[in-house]
């Protein structure tokens, strides 16, 4: 089973889902009971917002949750309570302010959670853009609805943002009609606001189609004889909805769109080349698409009489050095094949840029799931578990291949692998670099000093290191992640893994800005590729979180009674743990000197800490990482505000806050 974990897409795709979280009844098995059976054609296609055109908040909920240390369901509790007079639902009704909102909702999750939280952190990534993406299904199915003549529509629960702007990351181009609650004083599931929908587009209910991820919006709708799809999963909506409508909303090769017209290809050549290649009379035209995911170099589906192609080029104009070598690519995937690595199987490497442009490659066409959200969604804990686990399994078998045997001896050098590629991205980050970006600097400073000593020489996966994983849903812990690998490939567990993990989320980073750089400049393989500049940030930001974490590893295997014999001096500031966007500083300073424990000096490790300092100590990391890290972003905030001469009345809380601890 071959795995493709394809880290172009937004990685982190935790959005908000402005819905009712009136109380839900139980018991209600989809949504057959409710839905309209009249024999009137569909004119019109009724879409809410969270949790079917963009992500749900339960993950992002339950993660920011485990990360911070509050009891499970706290958010959405708080956002339930007091029913339709809520302060949730007066919200999306435009009846409070934020501000009230949220010192009420902070209110009820500390009652809840009987803990003093802050909320602050939580309601920015509800509003951040670099969080909000839309399924690209429903994108996709929305075009088709509206080129066969049909109307659409947005009926979302929503609200104001302290810019005085409705909540709707959506490009409003895309419906005929939209209906906002904070607009229109009214929410799902009033029946006011489907008529006033229905009103808009002009359409008796028998006429509509509603997708909607919460029942009590769907009985509502149903009542008034809409007809109604519960949203799960999109995927499987979008199938319900092409039942209904009686015509295809994706394009029929899933995962691909029409070449974008920066990234056509001269087809009348590429199809005489094909026809020379495989030896085709067949008089049926060349079918060309373009895959919408990656970033690299881009990627077509080709279909030729009865063959089904992939064709891989490099981008055009000018490239960074060994960028985009779709050379590597061909000869490491046969010789991977042979080897019995799953891989598809590669037909021709042409270096002639007059055929397509630049040079290029072919293999086999092999349908499979793709999957571009690490969390999986739309699969069940077992399911999920044993995709990490496949992928595990064909990490291990590349891993183990004979380079020998494989005719990959003679390709690249041999030894300082990691040392190289250090090198190779800090130099490939320069030459892309559009901005500062702190969190890079203190990496390109760190990296080369912080070298693992043990290597071994084998073929690596570039894509394959990832941090989403919660235990919940089924996915392996990073912890039993790699220790299922070192298991399967016989090997102790290494000491310094957060030092790979550092360095693999900043390879990440360079190749975003790499992507960004090239989206400047048209040469972008993805339509997406602009929106990798604002994660380059993100994730350099998480490559040093784990950058810190390996810098405190010393004082983990320091015993208290011996001097520390490794001399430095680090400074870090940090990205609290992966998904949180608060920063931490330390200071750690280290002397080869002989002092010892035992005669008073300094302790480097809480271990070594007496009893009751070791219980203040842990009080205090507790009440940093509840209360301090989140409020972060507020602090930054004040910091550069006006106000920044004046005390944070944050600040103030805090401090109140930790005295009554």
């Amino acid at each position: 089973m071959c795995i493709r974990w394809l880290l172009g897409s937004p990685q982190l795709q935790w959005a908000w889902r402005a819905v009712s979280l009136k109380h839900l009844p139980c018991g209600h098995q989809g949504t057959q009971r409710w839905r309209h059976s009249g024999g009137s054609t569909y004119r019109a296609v009724i879409f809410d917002m969270g949790g079917v055109l963009i992500p749900s908040p339960g993950k992002m909920a339950a993660e920011w949750e485990v990360w911070n240390h509050i009891p499970s369901g706290t958010i959405l509790k708080a956002l339930s309570s007091g029913g339709e007079n809520g302060p949730w639902m007066k919200f999306m009704r435009a009846e409070i302010t934020t501000e009230d909102f949220l010192q009420e909702f902070r209110r009820l999750c500390c009652e809840i959670s009987k803990t003093d939280m802050s909320v602050d952190f939580f309601s920015f990534l509800l509003t951040n853009e670099q969080v909000v993406k839309q399924f690209p299904v429903m994108t996709e199915a929305i075009t088709q609805i509206r080129a066969k003549g049909l109307q659409t529509a947005l009926l979302s629960n929503n609200f104001y943002l302290p810019n005085g702007k409705s909540f709707l990351p959506l490009d409003r181009k895309q419906f005929d009609v939209v209906v906002e609650s904070c607009l229109e004083g009214i929410c799902k599931p009033d029946p006011r606001i489907y008529r006033l929908c229905l009103e808009r587009l002009g359409r008796k209910p028998s006429e509509s189609i509603l997708l909607e991820d919460l029942e009590p919006n769907l009985k509502a709708a149903a009542n008034l004889g809409i007809h109604t799809i519960k949203v799960n999963d999109p995927e499987t909506a979008v199938k319900e909805l092409e039942t209904l409508l009686g015509f295809t909303l994706r394009t029929v090769v899933p995962n691909t769109r029409p070449v974008r017209k920066s990234m056509e290809i001269p087809k009348d050549s590429l199809e005489k080349y094909l026809r020379d290649l495989l030896g085709t009379q067949t008089t049926g035209p060349l079918e060309l698409l373009q895959f919408d995911h990656g970033q690299s170099n881009p990627t077509y589906y080709i279909k030729l009489a009865n063959h089904q192609l992939v064709l891989r080029k490099k981008p055009p104009g000018t490239l960074l050095p060994s960028a985009h070598a779709v050379e590597r690519e061909f000869r490491i995937m046969k010789a991977l094949s042979n080897a019995g690595v799953p891989v598809p199987k590669v037909l021709d490497l042409c270096e002639d840029s007059r055929i397509v442009g630049t040079p290029f490659y072919l293999m086999e066409y092999c349908p499979g799931l793709i999957y571009k959200d690490p969390s999986l969604p739309g699969l069940e804990p077992s399911q999920r578990r044993a995709v990490y686990t496949a992928m595990n399994r064909v990490l291990c078998k590349i891993h183990s291949v004979d380079l020998k045997a494989a005719g990959l001896e003679d390709y690249g050098k041999h030894g300082d692998y990691i040392a190289r590629q250090v090198q190779t991205w800090i130099k490939q980050y320069r030459a892309t670099e559009t901005s500062t970006n702190p969190a890079m600097e203190k990496l390109i400073e760190w990296l080369p000093l912080h070298l693992p000593r043990q290597q071994r020489t084998t073929v690596v996966h570039g894509d394959f290191l990832r941090d989403c994983d919660l235990s919940e849903l089924g996915i392996p812990t990073p912890e039993e992640y790699f220790r299922m690998y070192c298991l399967r490939m016989g090997i102790p567990p290494t000491e310094n893994w957060n030092f790979y993990m550092a360095f693999s989320f900043f390879r990440i980073a360079a190749i975003l800005q790499g992507v960004y750089k090239r989206s400047l400049t048209g040469q972008a393989s993805s339509a997406t590729a602009e929106q990798s500049g604002k994660l380059t940030e993100f994730m350099s930001n998480l490559a040093w979180d784990f950058a810190v974490k390996e810098g405190f590893q010393v004082f983990k295997e320091m015993p208290g009674t011996k001097p520390l014999t490794r001399s430095h001096h680090t400074w870090a500031r940090a990205q609290f743990p992966p998904r949180t966007l608060g920063r931490r500083s330390y200071v750690t300073s280290t002397d080869s000197s002989s002092a010892h424990a035992s005669k008073g000096a300094l302790v480097f490790s809480p271990e070594g800490l007496s009893p009751p300092v070791q219980e203040l100590y842990q009080r205090l990391k507790q009440f940093i990482e509840r209360h301090v890290y989140p409020a972060e972003p507020e602090l930054r905030s004040h910091q550069a505000s006006a106000e920044r001469w004046t005390p944070s009345p944050l600040v103030e809380d805090l401090k109140v806050s930790s005295l009554s601890r």
